[in-house]
Order: C-alpha cells, then sequence, then structure tokens
C-alpha cells in the first residue's frame, strides 16, 4: 500500500478556506485558536488530557507531499497553480501551548492554543482534535476504571474490537498513561515500552483431546509464566480442577500455576468458588484473573457483590469508549490579528448559550491552597493581567453563573498551558510514558474524592479573570445590537 504524508489528514473544508483567505490576501494574517471541550465525557467529575505526543509528531512532519499536490490539482475547486505552490513551501511556524499529558482537565477549559498565521492554524484543527479527542476520551475512561479497581492489575485486551490499528495503538497508549498496567498489544508494547501480558485463547484448549494435557502442554511451553483458561467446558467441574492437577505437578518441579482465567458466566459466584478450590489445594498464591466485556460499571458492581478477583481484562468497553463514542472537542478562532498589529478578541454567539464562546488569548492556572495542597479552582486570564504573577487577591467569577463569585486570597499557582513549539521550533521535552502516568498518579492526589467518585461527581469549577468577563459581555452586546 502507498504510503502517505500527513498534510491531508485533514477536512476538505480547511483547504477550501486557505485558498479563500489565499485569494484575498488574507492568508499571512495572525490568529490564534483554542481546543477544549464543553461536556464531560461517561457523566465524570474530570477528563484526562492526552494525545499531545501524537500531536508534536504531526507537527513536526506537517508539509505537503508530491503525490498530495497532485490530488489537489485533481479536485473540481480546480485550485490555482500558485496556490499549490505555496502549499509546498508550507511548514508550521507558529506557536502551539497545550496542558500537559495526564493533567486532570474540565470543560470549556483551553487544552491547546494555536497561534500563527490563518494558513497553518486552520489546517492543523482536524488533526489535533482527531488525536485529543479519541486519546482524552480513551484515558478518562481508563482513569475511572482504575479508580474503581484500586490495586487490581489492570490489562487492556481491546485491540480485536478497537476501531482499526491506530486507535488500538495509542488507545492503549492512552490507557497506559492513565492507570492500566499491561497490554495484550504487542505492537503497542514495542512502540510505547507498555508491559504486555497474554494467556491462551478456547482454541488451544480445544486442540487437544483432553483438557488437562492442554493446560500441561501449554505449561511445559511457557514454565514461567502459566496462565490458564478454565472456561472452556465447564469451569467449576473442569477447568479450575485439570489447573489445580497442573498447579501441583508445577509446584513438584519448583515452578508454579500463576493464575487462572475466568471469561464467561457469573464472575463473581465463578471467582469466590475458584478461590475457594485453589485454597483448600494449598495454592493460595496463584491469581485469578477475569474477562468479559467488563468496565468500571462491571467492576463495581463485581467487587460489590465480593468477587475475589485479583486482575481485569479489559477490552471493548474501554477501547471504543463504548457508553460515549466521542469527546466532541472543538477548535474556536479566539483573537486575530488587526491592522496595526494588535491581537483583538474574537467571539462566537450563539443560539444554545454554553456554545457561546470566551474571546481573547488566555493564559490557565490551576489554584491551590498552600495548607490542603488541594485544588480549588482553574482560572483563565488574560496574558497580560499581572493578578496571578503577583499573588495578588484573585475574585473567581463563575462564566456560567456569574453571580457565583468569591475572593481568593490565599492561594499557589500553577501554569497549565505550557509552551510545546515556539515560532515553528519545538521547545518542549516530551516525557516518558513512565514520567506522564506518574504526574496523572500526582494530579488525582490534587483533588478531593468528591470530584473523582464515579456516581454522581462534584462539580469542579472554571474561573475567569473579570477583565475577561466584562470583555465577553462587551463582545455579547455589540454583535447582538448589528
Amino acid at each position: 500500500m502507498q504510503s502517505f504524508g500527513v498534510a491531508l489528514h485533514t477536512d476538505k473544508y480547511q483547504i477550501n478556506m486557505m485558498y479563500a483567505h489565499w485569494v484575498n490576501g488574507t492568508h499571512n494574517q495572525k490568529v490564534v485558536f483554542e481546543a477544549f471541550f464543553r461536556k464531560l465525557p461517561f457523566g465524570n467529575g474530570y477528563a484526562v488530557s492526552a494525545g499531545l505526543e501524537r500531536i508534536v509528531h504531526y507537527i513536526k512532519n506537517l508539509r505537503f507531499e508530491e503525490s498530495d499536490l497532485d490530488y489537489l490539482r485533481e479536485q473540481e475547486e480546480n485550485y490555482n497553480p500558485a496556490f499549490l505552490e505555496e502549499l509546498r513551501n508550507l511548514r508550521f511556524q507558529g506557536s502551539l501551548y497545550s496542558v500537559k499529558e495526564g493533567t486532570m482537565v474540565f470543560p470549556n477549559e483551553p487544552l491547546i492554543r494555536v497561534e500563527g498565521r490563518v494558513m497553518e492554524a486552520q489546517l492543523v484543527e482536524t488533526a489535533l482534535l482527531n488525536y485529543m479527542n479519541y486519546q482524552t476520551l480513551i484515558a478518562t475512561k481508563a482513569s475511572r476504571i482504575k479508580n474503581v479497581a484500586g490495586d487490581d492489575v489492570l490489562m487492556e485486551f481491546g485491540t480485536r474490537r478497537a476501531q482499526e490499528a491506530d486507535a488500538a495503538l495509542w488507545g492503549t497508549r492512552a490507557a497506559y498513561l492513565a492507570g492500566f498496567d499491561a497490554t495484550s498489544n504487542m505492537l503497542a508494547g514495542k512502540m510505547f515500552g507498555i508491559p504486555t501480558k497474554g494467556t491462551h485463547a478456547h482454541s488451544w484448549v480445544q486442540s487437544f483431546e483432553d483438557e488437562e494435557e492442554a493446560f500441561q502442554r501449554f505449561a511445559d511451553a511457557l514454565p514461567n509464566q502459566v496462565t490458564l483458561l478454565v472456561d472452556t467446558y465447564d469451569t467449576l467441574k473442569s477447568g479450575v480442577p485439570h489447573a489445580i492437577s497442573v498447579g501441583k505437578k508445577l509446584a513438584q518441579e519448583g515452578k508454579k500455576l500463576t493464575a487462572v482465567r475466568l471469561d464467561s458466566g457469573d464472575l463473581a459466584y465463578l471467582s469466590t468458588k475458584t478461590r475457594e478450590m485453589l485454597d483448600k489445594a494449598g495454592l493460595t498464591d496463584v491469581k485469578i484473573v477475569a474477562s468479559n466485556d467488563l468496565d468500571e460499571h462491571t467492576i463495581m458492581n463485581l467487587k460489590v457483590q465480593g468477587a475475589k478477583v485479583d486482575s481485569w481484562g479489559v477490552g471493548t468497553q474501554l477501547i471504543t469508549a463504548a457508553d460515549q463514542p466521542t469527546l466532541g472537542g472543538v477548535y474556536k478562532l479566539v483573537a486575530r490579528e488587526d491592522a496595526n498589529g494588535v491581537f483583538q478578541p474574537t467571539i462566537k454567539i450563539s443560539g444554545n448559550p454554553e456554545k457561546v464562546t470566551t474571546p481573547g488569548i488566555k493564559d490557565m492556572y490551576r489554584l491551590i491552597d498552600p495548607d490542603t495542597g488541594k485544588a480549588i479552582a482553574d482560572y483563565v486570564c488574560f496574558p497580560e493581567e499581572t493578578t496571578i504573577a503577583q499573588g495578588a487577591p484573585v475574585q473567581l467569577l463563575n462564566p456560567s453563573h456569574p453571580y457565583l463569585n468569591k475572593q481568593l486570597t490565599r492561594y499557589r499557582a500553577e501554569a497549565l498551558l505550557i509552551p510545546v513549539f515556539v515560532a515553528g521550533e519545538l521547545v518542549y521535552q516530551l516525557p516518558t510514558l513512565a514520567e506522564i502516568r506518574e504526574y496523572h498518579r500526582e494530579q488525582l492526589k490534587l483533588f478531593w474524592p468528591e470530584y473523582l467518585r464515579m456516581l454522581n461527581p462534584e462539580h469542579y469549577r472554571l474561573h475567569i479573570s473579570e477583565d475577561m468577563w466584562e470583555t465577553k459581555t462587551r463582545l455579547m452586546k455589540a454583535y447582538l445590537k448589528k
């Protein structure tokens, strides 16, 4: 199959807008866009930012190949050849700011800010949203599952049900950064350094006349990692007894049965009975692995029922985000350069109040109580505002309900938007995946349990500065008068 570059990983209307700007001579105008989402997924109390590493690779490799230009020549729009020459030389020369991967994020917060020529800022929209939306969604789902599973081992088993190879690979990475411990996907293991785990399929057992023989042959082949799938025929009457028999033989040889896996049936009942049988046989250190369309809801219910499961294999429900298959992130223009070279805030007004954007270039901070070490609120303001830099009292204004406001006098502020590209140059050292996992664990510690609970979480608030609120109000009034 022919290999392709990344420049055409975009929607056609991006190319058409770029062309219209070029025709009108506005293609070099400087603009600022922000990417954010409006609603938390899964009814959760937070989301987990992910996708930045792939965005960095995309930006670094953004260029139109000759085959891309040939394809554009074939389009019915009949683009001017001089425009295609402009594309031939296009590279990302703008600046990109982003929250770190693993950061706890909330609705209407600028997760990515892009500054640059309208040509390049417009082009990157589709790919940025594609990477940010999917990986943030999966990381959030994985973090929810981790919060329910606690210290149990979590394995990502979703590759065969993912929406194609890219989703499997990058979804696995997103799950791992948010707390999963291993994956069945060997390529993801190789690419990202994620530990890999696997057992065997029912077909292995069916390949032999006798289930115990199948178990023994498998143990002989892989004596240092023996996990046996025990539900091919009858879990409690056949599978577990045969696994126990093999486990005892391994013990006599100075080896051990690592675990048994349950993949069907009443997992609460079967795991309890399996634990009793293993313990009675003296195999108290043999673990029980469960799989079979698991997610945070089923794991929580199984724990409530007293299931004796040590490790969970989670596949379809995680990798496809089955109960909410999209994050719904958007990319909106918030400022544009005027004829004097000054950035002017822009606003989008909608009949749906939640779709009215907050104008202007923004910095974002997490305000933390210095006594408890817990997050109080997230706060956005214009870069030229000095309140945070001076440590002065902050007026917390809720943009949706401005009557909900209070003054904060004692706080520690952490900047959330960090420079990744500046004037086209990569200035951010990408962290390792292990570092991102640790960072996410530290992020979780910033929040009180009521924000983290799976059901009916408390709402963590984003607040805007008074200057930003006044600007938004002024622009709304100005445009609604027209």
